[in-house]
């Protein structure tokens, strides 16, 4: 008999993958319920992210003007931004399991 141990634990870890992915709304850039519980968390740690971007984009004018109207923080507008664009593009997060008790 075969060991498919190993071929059970794949499609966990692909249905885990799954399950992390925003489903169809009909709000393309409505944040992931996870994402939002996230930024949500008043402790939550963070990390700086620094990239060029081009000026003609008017980043950052941009997302200053969006938090003025909306009261979000700059870093939760790139925050969800980049995870909506980055699911979209099929790369959620890693499913991170809860430890074990």
């Amino acid at each position: 008999m075969h060991d498919h141990a190993h071929l059970i634990r794949r499609l966990r870890d692909l249905a885990d993958t799954l399950e992390a992915q925003s489903g169809p709304t009909d709000d393309p850039f409505a944040p992931h319920p996870d994402t939002e519980s996230i930024i949500a968390t008043r402790h939550t740690s963070r990390g700086q992210l620094n990239y060029a971007v081009p000026k003609a984009l008017q980043l950052q004018r941009r997302i200053r003007r969006y938090n003025a109207d909306s009261g979000i923080p700059h870093g939760d507008i790139v925050a969800l931004a980049l995870d909506a664009f980055l699911r979209a593009k099929g790369y959620p997060p890693e499913v991170t399991k809860p430890p074990a008790r």
